[in-house]
């Protein structure tokens, strides 16, 4: 899908379903989801187009949640969560400080907590507002396996499939089988 549009279902393999194939638990949470398995493109700020577990048919409804059931034990997340702001504290519609004070509210206790607990914390934006072309995409990860620093390794979001899909021993799907998992970003006695 090269657009924003509100596609589905799709029966296609995908990490959830390959998670779940494996014994690992999914769930993806989504700031303003009306309610858990909701399937609509649009609601106040909630967007599906940034929330792709709810195209796929073969991920169950009860993975697709609002933020609001985020647990408040970070022990009680399940193996791989995936957690979605809204349009305004993703900054398409508001202000990167508007985005800053939430990212700060909801993201630094679990960083606290992934520090002491072998977690890793992946955050990447779907795409750059640049006008130069080049589209450059924040993403940084946080965790007790992560090495601190700034990498110049090429990373898109192909190769964050393929790297997750390396840590839990999964075969990669589409294109992200033409990549390989990000390499320089880890501690060497993490590996």
């Amino acid at each position: 899908m090269d657009d924003d549009s509100c596609v589905g279902p799709i029966s296609a393999p995908n990490l959830a379903s390959q998670l779940a194939a494996a014994g690992h638990r999914f769930t993806g949470y989504a700031e303003d989801l009306p309610e858990v398995g909701y399937t609509g493109c649009v609601e106040g700020d909630y967007a599906r187009k940034h929330n792709p577990w709810v195209n796929f048919s073969n991920v169950p409804a009860e993975a697709n949640r609002p933020l609001s059931d985020l647990p408040d034990e970070y022990a009680d997340l399940p193996t791989s969560s995936f957690l979605i702001p809204n349009l305004c504290h993703d900054m398409h519609d508001c202000d990167v400080a508007t985005g800053d004070a939430w990212a700060r509210e909801h993201l630094d206790g679990y960083v606290r907590w992934a520090r002491d607990h072998d977690s890793l914390l992946i955050v990447t934006f779907d795409e750059s507002e640049s006008t130069s072309g080049d589209n450059r995409i924040v993403t940084f990860c946080v965790g007790p396996m992560v090495s601190p620093g700034q990498y110049s390794e090429r990373v898109d979001h192909y190769r964050l499939l393929r790297t997750i899909q390396a840590m839990y021993g999964l075969p990669p799907l589409g294109h992200s089988a033409d990549t390989e998992p990000i390499t320089d970003v880890w501690r060497p006695d993490a590996r």
